[in-house]
């Protein structure tokens, strides 16, 4: 029977035994395979002042954070919602004398104060890269085809990803198809909802050929060079295409180039990775600026991904088979033991007379030295 202490808060939840293995190897797969392309891991903090985690990258929203008074300093810390903006805090200060183009790395849990749409969860393992000091096609290429590579390591199948221009009405609307400052926000809006209606309504009747450029990635990009005001796009729908051709056959490519939700500080290029049979995003990352909070400073480009395999997880954990456990009744000989685990096995030792290997979860017992199966 549970009681009310045993209760954890709305989107909170324990990883029992499977689903915390599966968390480790996804974790240690997606990690092994950035090292391999030199990125370097860095552990920042949980909890930080949180000036300093909304003032990095534009579009960091503090009203998602867990927000708490430092009884210390007297000033307002918070819970990370999001690991992105600390490794660019590092880059500026710790890292800033490092050779550019610098890669990092991180792994750890991030809590936000409500979940994203239906998804109630509030705490959840981000995995990720960032390219820090370089903004270029070879970059964006680079971390579109790392990302893929460390999903699959992780074990996710069936593949995609989604490109999108996170700049486009900006950039449409400076020249191209002008726009009143006012209606900016409103037509970037209308797009995201994919709502010609309100499209219209808001001014933005020359923007609905955008919401025909939506799909697989070569009959997408043709429909939006074919609709490019006066080139304006010319140099952004070069540069997907040689992303798109670096990438290869590595993962399904679409695009949605209106696409704005979970780009909030993405600049000229962004894009988003699912997995078959995963519900959600797995997986988001593009182009960003890290802003200089120093006087006459000037902002740093930088390019990355932010993975989030909780759902991964979940079903790889599901879908795994008991492992081989091999118990060690009482007075075992330890060196038998250790020559067992040292070639893969993992015990369990009795603990008395009465442990029972099959109710410890052995599928193997020793004796004689070796393993025999229960």
């Amino acid at each position: 029977m549970h009681t009310d202490c045993d209760l954890l808060p709305e989107g909170l939840e324990d990883r029992l035994p499977a689903s915390a293995a599966a968390a480790a190897r996804v974790t240690r797969a997606v990690l092994d395979v950035l090292d391999g392309h030199g990125y370097d891991r860095i552990q920042p903090p949980t909890i930080e002042f949180e000036q300093s985690l909304a003032s990095r990258m534009a579009g960091v929203q503090p009203r998602r954070m867990f927000r708490f008074v430092d009884p210390a300093s007297l000033r307002t810390l918070a819970l990370r919602s999001d690991m992105t903006p600390q490794l660019g805090r590092i880059a500026s200060t710790s890292l800033a004398s490092a050779a550019r183009p610098l890669r990092l790395c991180y792994a750890g849990q991030v809590v936000t104060i409500k979940g994203d749409g239906l998804d109630p969860t509030r705490e959840k393992l981000q995995l990720g890269a960032e390219l820090i000091g370089k903004d270029s096609v070879e970059a964006a290429a680079e971390v579109v085809a790392v990302a893929i590579e460390a999903l699959r390591s992780a074990g996710a199948t069936g593949l995609s990803v989604d490109f999108t221009l996170p700049d486009l009405v900006d950039t449409l609307a400076a020249k191209a198809l002008p726009l009143p400052s006012e209606a900016i926000a409103v037509v970037r809006r209308e797009l995201d909802a994919k709502d010609a209606g309100g499209l219209v309504a808001a001014g933005g009747r020359a923007y609905l050929p955008l919401l025909t450029a939506i799909g697989p990635f070569e009959t997408a990009i043709e429909r939006l060079a074919a609709i490019d005001a006066g080139g304006a796009l010319a140099g952004r729908i070069k540069a997907l295409r040689e992303i798109a051709a670096r990438v290869g056959g590595a993962a399904r490519l679409t695009l949605d180039p209106s696409e704005r939700h979970g780009f909030e500080y993405q600049s000229w290029f962004g894009f988003t990775i699912y997995a078959d049979g995963l519900a959600g995003t797995l997986g988001r990352g593009g182009s960003y600026a890290i802003k200089s909070n120093a006087a006459g400073g000037t902002d740093e480009p930088a390019l990355g991904f932010s993975l989030f395999p909780d759902a991964l997880i979940d079903a790889l954990a599901q879908a795994e088979s008991p492992r081989d456990t091999l118990f060690l009744p009482l007075g075992h000989d330890p060196v038998h033991a250790a020559r067992l685990r040292a070639i893969g096995w993992r015990t369990v030792a009795a603990l008395c007379d009465g442990c029972d290997a099959k109710a410890l979860g052995c599928t193997h017992r020793l004796e004689g030295g070796e393993a025999v199966g229960v």
